[in-house]
C-alpha cells in the first residue's frame, strides 16, 4: 500500500471542513485501518480489514457527519448563535453533535429513545445537552417523531439538521471515509460492508467508491428482526426510511441476529484486542459471510464506535 490517493486518482484530495480550525474538530477524520488476522478463517488471497471510527473525537462514525451538517449550517446562514441545535439520535449522532456545540458555543438539544445505553445519557449530561427521552418501544422513529414535533411547535428556535434527510450526511463519506478507504488500501478494496442506520455511512461510501471502480461491492448490514439489540441500526423494512437512502444502489443486504453481533463483539475483544459496539460485530459477521464467499479480494468492514458506551447493557452480561 505504497501509493498515495494522487497516484491513485490525480487531483483528488480529502477535503477538510475549516470550522473548528485549531479545536479539537481538526482530528474528525483520518481513521485508521486495522487488519483483522485471529477470528477470521479468510483464505489466504482475502483480506478484511477494519475501519476504526471509535479514533474520532467524539468516540464514533457520527463525528464527520455532524461536522458537515453544522458547518453548513454555518455557512448558509441556518445556524446562528441565536438557535439551538435540535436533532434526534440513538446516541452517536447526539454526542458529536454535543462536542461540536460545546466547542463551537452552540446549545444542543436532542430526542432520545429511553432504552439507549446509560453510557451515553451520561456523556451528554456531561456536554450540558438538553435531552429528551422517547418511547423506548418507538426505538429512533420515536425520537424522529418528537423532533419533528418541537420543530414545528417552535421552528424559530431551532437549527434542525435532520440526519436522516440531509445531503451533508451523504457528502461528509463521500469526500473523507470513502476517500481515506481508496487512499489507505492503495486503491485495492474490492468490498465495502457497513451497517445502516440514517445509511449515511454506506450511501457516501457507496458514491465515491462506485466513481473510483464500479466493480467494488457495497453490502449493507442490518438487523434481521424488528425487535432487536443492535443500538444505531435500522430494521429499514418496519421502519421509517431515511431519505438519504436508496437501497437499489446497495448491490447486497445481509441481515445479522442480535445474538450473532453479540458474539462476535466478545470475540473480537478477546482475540484481536479490538473493544467496539454491538454495530461493528454484525457488521463483521456479514464480512465473515462474504469472506467465505469468495476466492479474493480487500474487504474493508465500518466499526463505528467503541465498546466502551455500551458496557450497561445487556452486551456484557
Amino acid at each position: 500500500m505504497e501509493q498515495t490517493l494522487r497516484d491513485i486518482i490525480p487531483g483528488i484530495r480529502i477535503k477538510r471542513n475549516v470550522v473548528g480550525k485549531g479545536t479539537i474538530l481538526e482530528y474528525i477524520g483520518g481513521t485508521p485501518l486495522v487488519r483483522i488476522r485471529n477470528i477470521l478463517n479468510h483464505k489466504k488471497c482475502v483480506e478484511v480489514y477494519a475501519k476504526m471510527e471509535s479514533f474520532n473525537p467524539g468516540g464514533s462514525v457520527k463525528d464527520r457527519p455532524a461536522l458537515w451538517m453544522i458547518d453548513d449550517g454555518i455557512k448558509t446562514g441556518t445556524l446562528t448563535k441565536e438557535k439551538t441545535i435540535l436533532e434526534a439520535t440513538s446516541g452517536n449522532t447526539g454526542i458529536a453533535m454535543a462536542l461540536i456545540g460545546a466547542t463551537l458555543g452552540y446549545k444542543v438539544e436532542l430526542c432520545v429513545p429511553k432504552n439507549v445505553s446509560e453510557e451515553r445519557k451520561k456523556i451528554l449530561n456531561a456536554y450540558g445537552t438538553k435531552i429528551t427521552l422517547t418511547d423506548p418501544l418507538e426505538g429512533s422513529d420515536g425520537a424522529i417523531k418528537e423532533a419533528i414535533k418541537k420543530y414545528q411547535d417552535n421552528a424559530d428556535k431551532y437549527f434542525r439538521p435532520d440526519q436522516y434527510n440531509n445531503p451533508m450526511n451523504v457528502n461528509a463519506h463521500y469526500e473523507t471515509t470513502g476517500v481515506e478507504i481508496i487512499e489507505q488500501t492503495g486503491g485495492k478494496v474490492t468490498h465495502v460492508v457497513a451497517g445502516i442506520g440514517t445509511s449515511g455511512t454506506i450511501m457516501g461510501i457507496r458514491k465515491r467508491l462506485k466513481e473510483y471502480n464500479k466493480k467494488i461491492q457495497i453490502i449493507a448490514v442490518e438487523p434481521d428482526c424488528p425487535l432487536h439489540g443492535l443500538e444505531g441500526l435500522k430494521h429499514m423494512s418496519t421502519s421509517i426510511v431515511p431519505g438519504i437512502y436508496d437501497e437499489s444502489l446497495i448491490d447486497r443486504k445481509i441481515n445479522v441476529s442480535t445474538e450473532a453481533a453479540y458474539r462476535m463483539v466478545k470475540q473480537l475483544t478477546k482475540e484481536e484486542g479490538l473493544f467496539v459496539g454491538q454495530s461493528s460485530g454484525a457488521a463483521i459477521v456479514a464480512a465473515e459471510q462474504v469472506a467465505n464467499e469468495i476466492q479474493e479480494g480487500l474487504i474493508v468492514v465500518i466499526f463505528p464506535d467503541g465498546g466502551d458506551k455500551y458496557l450497561s447493557t445487556n452486551l456484557w452480561d
